[in-house]
């Protein structure tokens, strides 16, 4: 039994003055860096995810000139620009496990990623033995939501820390929470866990 912490992009782009930037999340890469540090036995496994978009095609319709905003978006989290990066609030020095999703499609859950040598999520988790998922990122009603879900569909503990999440839009992360609740994920903030 061991206990990981999920870090859900926390990307530039996604963070204050990038391309689709959400309100707090820079407060979001600086609290999960003093979580890291005020608690460092707190997790056995840290496991960190990033958008990692193709620069040459649409990625699978998720990128476009004339994006929705439910299901296609402005170019973001490019693989090897600047946007792509981790927030430089966060400490990425606890990260064991750095996760890839997109790269050619659309991708919202870290279970759609694969690690840095190759392997899925759901068999990292299964070969490192863990049961109990904390989940912390951006953004709350994107890829924090379907990652949170995934894990519970993946058999584990899930709880997210709400304060350490900043969603897109106020009425849609608030459905995200109660949606995660019922499904029987855990709401809590950092310092209650």
């Amino acid at each position: 039994m061991s206990r990981a912490l999920f870090i859900i992009d926390v990307q530039n782009d996604f963070t204050e003055g990038g391309s689709l930037g959400v309100d707090g999340g820079n407060a979001v890469a600086a609290g999960i860096t003093r979580l890291l540090a005020e608690h460092p036995g707190r997790y056995d496994h840290v496991f960190a995810s990033r958008d990692w978009h193709d620069a040459d095609n649409d990625n699978g319709g998720h990128i476009s000139d004339h994006p929705d905003y439910v299901d296609t978006w402005p170019p973001h989290c490019v693989a090897g620009t600047p946007g792509a990066e981790y927030n430089p609030a966060l400490d990425t020095s606890a990260v064991d496990i750095h996760v890839k999703k997109g790269q050619g499609k659309p991708a919202y859950s870290i279970f759609e990623g694969v690690t840095a040598d190759g392997a899925t999520v759901a068999a990292a988790l299964d070969e490192l033995g863990v049961t109990d998922i904390d989940v912390a990122g951006i953004a709350t009603d994107y890829c924090v939501r379907a990652s949170a879900l995934d894990a519970l569909a993946a058999g584990r503990n899930v709880t997210l820390l709400a304060d350490l999440a900043a969603g897109v839009a106020a009425d849609s992360s608030a459905a995200a929470l109660v949606e995660l609740e019922a499904a029987g994920v855990t709401i809590s903030e950092a310092d209650e866990v």
